[in-house]
This record gives structure tokens, C-alpha cells and sequence, in this order.
């Protein structure tokens, strides 16, 4: 051996490919059994957490709250065609 570590099966390895900054492909090798790199979101813990739990800090898609938006486009979508019809 002449010192330095067999790096064969590291270059062979799937990479990443999350979209940088610079808007190149991150070369960074993907973690074992999933496709990312543990910067974007290989590691564990990391991603979205689940049951939507990010919803229930503002309320903005709840059940309540997009009912009353619908609600509200529709009369808005009434106005804008009484509006048209007095044109």
C-alpha cells in the first residue's frame, strides 16, 4: 500500500445533486439509503416535520382559515361580475 486510503468506493458512490446556491449540483456523496447529502437533508431529523405541525403556529391553512378565503374569493369573484355587468 502506498499510504493513502482506497478511495474507489467513496468517488463511486451516489451524490447528491440538491441545487446550491450557485445553482450548481452539490457533488457531496448522499447518505447511505436515502439521496441527499446530510447538508440537505440526508441526515436524520432533518426535513419537514410531519402532520403539517408548521400549520398550527400561524393558522393560515387550517380548515377554518381557508374556508373563510374561499368565502371571500367567491365574493369577491361576485363583485368583479356585477362590476362587468354595470360596464
Amino acid at each position: 500500500m502506498n499510504g493513502r486510503a482506497p478511495t474507489g468506493p467513496m468517488l463511486a458512490s451516489p451524490r447528491c445533486g440538491a441545487k446550491t446556491r450557485s445553482a450548481a449540483s452539490c457533488r457531496a456523496p448522499a447518505v447511505r439509503g436515502k439521496r441527499r447529502c446530510r447538508m440537505h437533508g440526508g441526515a436524520p431529523g432533518s426535513g419537514a416535520p410531519k402532520r403539517n405541525r408548521n400549520a398550527r403556529r400561524h393558522g393560515r391553512f387550517t380548515k377554518v382559515a381557508i374556508a373563510q378565503r374561499k368565502r371571500i374569493e367567491a365574493l369577491l369573484a361576485g363583485a368583479r361580475k356585477v362590476l362587468q355587468e354595470m360596464k
